[in-house]
């Protein structure tokens, strides 16, 4: 990727300024790497010892489509209060518009829950959960852990994690959040953007170069180099967002006056100090970014790592179109004289939302003529809304044929700006992945989103939706000081530490307790209710978004949707799993005993849990009767911990391709081997009466790990008193 380096082996960063590799050097690089700023954050968390860490966060943050299940599942766990600072939004079912008034409900019980256990509430429409986030809570050195896979606060010095639910629900109960001593790779970001580059150009250009190669998969990415100080601290956040899609564990970045300054205007200067690496400081590879080497970039569907300039695009249009179309977006209709045309434009979420990029959108629109397609900008909190009216740029976006709407995460995950079939919608969001803009291919209705920067969206608005990159304009961007006006959030709930435990629950008809959940047995007989084959399978495909949300507080009623849109009979297999009687089992396994054993059906997939951190992806699995997955390897150390929270074995097997759905997989003593801390198991695969070993592996799990899937959950273990 043009102006990206990967230096694939362990650097020493010297000063702040010089990268050598570690091999050139005569520096301990073990001691050095207490040096970086994510191992001095880490070890002020750190209840464990040095490599296996055991972390307890300053905060912790949900929207409204995760706190339920996890107030829900801490209650039954012995929850009394929070005993830090949590913060519910309403930023992603806040549309009500799906289900009655069950998306209102979870907000009132949202709003109990927070006077109940001392929480905060911020209500729909008010801000999105990250920007919240930024604006009243992240500060230098300290970590927040969110139910959101986007929790990324590393440009204000905050390690911020995403995590499944049982995660949180663990630091509700005054647990830990345990995880080996992650790597550190250094981003090293020289130089400055060019005119018309923005965050998200950025932040798509590295994506594109160290997604596939699982570069910082579950590592710290660690912002340096004297371009940080070339970004506002608003641009910082631009960038640091997208680095979830990176598959790294979290972010951080040097601090510097700008962070200061932004603390101070926001009224929390106490919360500044400098972050700088030690003047010798190592780290596990490198990213070397030159930010003048950055253009407007486009992430064609179906990940934000299918990346392109948008130059290179439109100069080999066919070309990369006929590519595209080979793997399964087929884009090629929607050429219009010679050029590709969007008929969508959005600018929106904890990536699109902020200030100084909607003030860019509205630079290039004034100077381009204004909008000449669909255009909707969405500020990513009251305040940010605020200060664009007391600016005047508000009335000019709307002058300029822009709609201006409520914070709101819809048009990141299919719920709302749903363009029409067969259109290409072009936004400043954060993700892209198959049917997220709301499509449903099963019906006939298929659309694509292609992820830009603001003001690349804006430059293609005011051309009509021909593609057009805003890094040839030439467009100079004005410089804003930090301003933040608190009244915006008037209506917030802030009551934590001050717990009303005599304050009842308000629960709607949708919200409904977790089923019992069995312990694992001595014996299991898996039979596989779906064998997906592609590369990576991501949340979103395992459990749907969109409309589906509005159904996450109701375990059965969400559980109907797993694998909806990828692998239909999926739901009606595992019911006739779980409908397998003994005598059948039998016929299968001549030695199963129903006293000592059980039927489950099991997942098999390539590298499932890219994306979302939404617990639901394991939790319907559960519900529906699974108690395992078979993986080449997981996407995502959120997805393993989600699959293990909910009692699920996180089976690992180099051919995967092997095992068809419909296969019986039999463990003979599961328990016992699981109990005793096995790393693989001798397990039968069985196909139409022929039987074959084979092993499955059980890499790095914990003791604590182990003995939440024998108790059968989270909640199962904590009910044991653990």
């Amino acid at each position: 990727m043009n102006g990206i380096t990967l230096i694939n082996e362990k650097v020493f960063l010297l000063n702040g300024s010089e990268l050598k590799k570690a091999s050139e050097c005569a520096l301990d690089a073990e001691a050095a790497k207490g040096g970086r700023i994510a191992d001095r954050i880490l070890a002020a968390h750190n209840a464990g010892d040095e490599a296996q860490l055991r972390v307890k966060f300053d905060a912790m943050t949900s929207h409204d489509i995760t706190y339920v299940s996890i107030i829900q599942t801490a209650r039954i766990s012995g929850l009394e209060r929070f005993p830090i600072p949590y913060v519910l939004t309403n930023c992603h079912n806040s549309l009500c518009a799906v289900g009655g008034t069950i998306n209102e409900d979870d907000h009132r019980f949202g709003l109990s829950a927070a006077v109940k256990y001392g929480g905060e509430f911020v209500p729909p429409h008010v801000a999105v959960i990250h920007q919240y986030m930024r604006e009243m809570y992240a500060g230098c050195g300290k970590m927040i852990l969110g139910s959101d896979s986007h929790t990324r606060y590393g440009a204000l010095g905050t390690l911020g994690v995403g995590e499944g639910g049982g995660e949180l629900v663990k630091q509700l109960l005054g647990r830990t959040w345990d995880v080996a001593k992650p790597d550190v790779v250094c981003v090293y970001l020289k130089g400055a953007p060019r005119p018309g580059v923005g965050p998200q150009d950025v932040a798509l250009a590295i994506i594109g170069s160290v997604f596939e190669n699982g570069f910082v998969k579950n590592k710290i990415m660690e912002f340096v180099g004297e371009g940080v100080g070339a970004m506002s601290v608003e641009y910082r956040f631009g960038v640091d967002v997208m680095t979830t899609e990176t598959t790294c564990l979290s972010s951080v970045w040097r601090t510097d006056e700008k962070v200061k300054e932004y603390l101070t205007a926001h009224g929390r200067p106490q919360d500044y100090k400098r972050l700088d690496p030690a003047p010798a400081a190592c780290y596990d590879g490198a990213i070397v970014v030159e930010l003048d080497k950055i253009e407007s970039m486009i992430a064609l569907p179906f990940h934000p790592s299918n990346v392109f300039t948008i130059k290179e695009l439109n100069e080999n249009l066919f070309d990369i179109l006929a590519e595209q179309a080979e793997k399964g977006a087929d884009l090629r209709a929607l050429v219009r004289d010679g050029a590709l045309c969007a008929r969508q434009h959005i600018v929106a979420g904890c990536a699109g939302g902020g200030f100084e990029n909607l003030c860019a959108a509205s630079d290039i629109l004034g100077a381009l003529g204004g909008a000449k397609g669909e255009l909707s900008l969405y500020p990513a909190s009251q305040p940010i809304y605020s200060r664009l009216m007391k600016t005047g740029v508000a009335e000019r976006l709307i002058a300029q044929g822009a709609v201006l709407k409520t914070a709101f995460c819809g048009p990141c995950f299919g719920a709302g700006d749903i363009p029409a079939n067969g259109t290409l919608s072009v936004r400043h969001t954060t993700r892209n992945f198959p049917n997220r803009e709301g499509s449903k291919p099963g019906e006939g209705q298929s659309a694509f989103v292609a992820l830009m920067d603001a003001r690349s969206v804006a430059a293609t608005a005011a051309n009509g939706g021909r593609l057009t990159p805003a890094s040839e304009l030439g467009i100079e961007e004005k410089v804003y000081p930090a301003e933040f006006d608190p009244s915006g959030y008037r209506r917030v709930y802030k009551g934590c530490g001050s717990a009303k435990p005599d304050t009842a629950l308000e629960k709607g008809p949708n919200i409904a307790d977790w089923p019992e959940m069995d312990d694992l047995a001595e014996n299991v007989l898996f039979r596989v209710a779906a064998a997906l084959r592609d590369s990576v399978t991501t949340t979103d495909e395992l459990i749907p978004s969109g409309e589906t949300s509005s159904y996450r507080s109701n375990p059965l009623r969400l559980a109907k949707f797993a694998l909806s849109r990828k692998e239909p009979d999926y739901v009606p297999e595992c019911g006739r799993v779980s409908a397998l009687t003994a005598e059948e089992a039998k016929a299968a396994v001549p030695e199963f005993d129903p006293a000592t054993s059980r039927i489950a059906s099991l997942l098999v997939a390539v590298r499932p849990g890219d994306g979302s951190a939404r617990e639901q992806a394991a939790s319907c699995q559960r519900v529906l009767g699974g108690k395992a997955n078979i993986a080449w390897k997981y996407a995502t150390k959120r997805y393993r911990s989600n699959l293990v929270n909910w009692g699920m074995l996180p089976f690992e097997y180099e051919n995967t391709d092997e095992l068809e759905k419909g296969d019986y997989i039999w463990i003979k003593g599961l328990r016992a081997a699981v109990a005793s801390g096995a790393e693989s198991v001798e397990a039968e695969l069985i196909r139409g009466g022929e039987r074959r070993v084979i092993t499955l592996r059980l890499p790095a799990m914990t003791a604590q790990e182990r003995d939440i899937v024998l108790a059968g959950c989270l909640a199962n273990y904590y009910g044991k008193g653990n």
